[in-house]
C-alpha cells in the first residue's frame, strides 16, 4: 500500500520539505500522480530507511546517492555492515560514558583515577575520512603519511593536534571574508606549508585545492558545534 508524502513524514519524522528535496536531487523519487501527489511504495520506504542509516553515519547525500545506485549494492550486506559500525560506536560511547562517570566520582573525591583511566574510551587511531582521502590521493600517499604519524610519540602527537587546531580556528575565523585577502592567503599558505612539512607527503597545488574543496563540498564540515 502506497503512502502520500505527509504520511511518510509523520511515519519517519523526516520533514515534507526534506522528502521533496530528496526527490529533486533524484535520491528518493516516488511515483507521482497526474494530480501531482507523491506516492511512496514499500520499496521507497526501505530506500528511505537506508538513506537515514547512511546519513546517521555522517555520509553526505551525494555519496549516499552513489552508494545506492551502485550496481553491486546489496541491502542486506549494507545493513549488516552498518550494524557492525553502530555496535562499534556504541561500545566506544559506552566506554566514554563509563569514563565520565568515573571522572565525576573522582572529582567528588569518591574514587581515585589513574592517568590511564582518565582517557579510556578515546580512540583517535580511526579516521572516518581516510577512505575518502585514499580515493583522492592514492594508497601510497596515505600509507606514507600514516607511517610518519605512527612514529610520533604522545607529546609530538599532542603538539601536532594543537597546531592543527590553531590553524583551523584561524581559517574558520576568516571564513566570512574574501579568500583573496592578505590574512586569508597567509593562513592558507601556513596550512599548506605545515601539511607538506609534517605528513610525509608533498601536496601539489591541485591536491591541496582538492583538499580544500572537500571541506567546502562535504556537509560534515558545515555542521555547527
Amino acid at each position: 500500500m502506497t503512502k502520500q508524502v505527509k504520511e511518510v513524514a509523520e511515519l519517519t519524522g523526516v520533514s515534507v520539505r526534506t522528502l521533496h528535496y530528496y526527490d529533486e536531487i533524484d535520491l528518493l523519487t516516488p511515483k507521482t500522480t497526474e494530480a501531482g501527489y507523491r506516492l511512496y511504495s514499500a520499496s521507497d520506504l526501505e530506500k528511505l530507511q537506508q538513506i537515514l542509516f547512511l546519513k546517521a553515519l555522517d555520509i553526505p547525500l551525494k555519496k549516499i546517492k552513489e552508494i545506492l545506485e551502485h550496481p553491486e549494492f546489496n541491502r542486506i550486506e549494507a545493513l549488516e555492515y552498518q550494524k557492525a559500525i553502530l555496535l562499534e560506536k556504541q561500545q566506544r560511547i559506552m566506554s566514554m560514558i563509563n569514563t565520565i562517570d568515573k571522572s565525576i566520582q573522582h572529582a567528588k573525591g569518591e574514587i581515585n583515577m589513574t592517568d590511564k583511566e582518565k582517557f579510556e574510551g578515546f580512540d583517535f587511531a580511526q579516521n572516518p575520512f581516510e577512505e575518502e582521502a585514499r580515493k583522492r590521493y592514492g594508497d601510497e600517499a596515505i600509507d606514507r603519511s600514516s607511517k610518519k604519524l605512527a612514529k610520533l610519540n604522545k607529546d609530538e602527537r599532542k603538539e601536532l593536534s594543537q597546531t592543527f587546531d590553531e590553524l583551523y580556528k584561524k581559517l574558520a575565523s576568516l571564513r566570512h571574508g574574501p579568500s583573496t585577502s592578505k590574512e586569508a592567503q597567509e593562513a592558507i599558505h601556513e596550512w599548506y606549508e605545515y601539511l607538506n612539512a609534517n605528513f610525509g607527503y608533498t601536496y601539489t597545488l591541485d591536491a591541496f585545492k582538492n583538499l580544500g574543496q572537500m571541506y567546502v563540498d562535504d556537509e560534515r564540515f558545515h555542521k555547527k558545534h
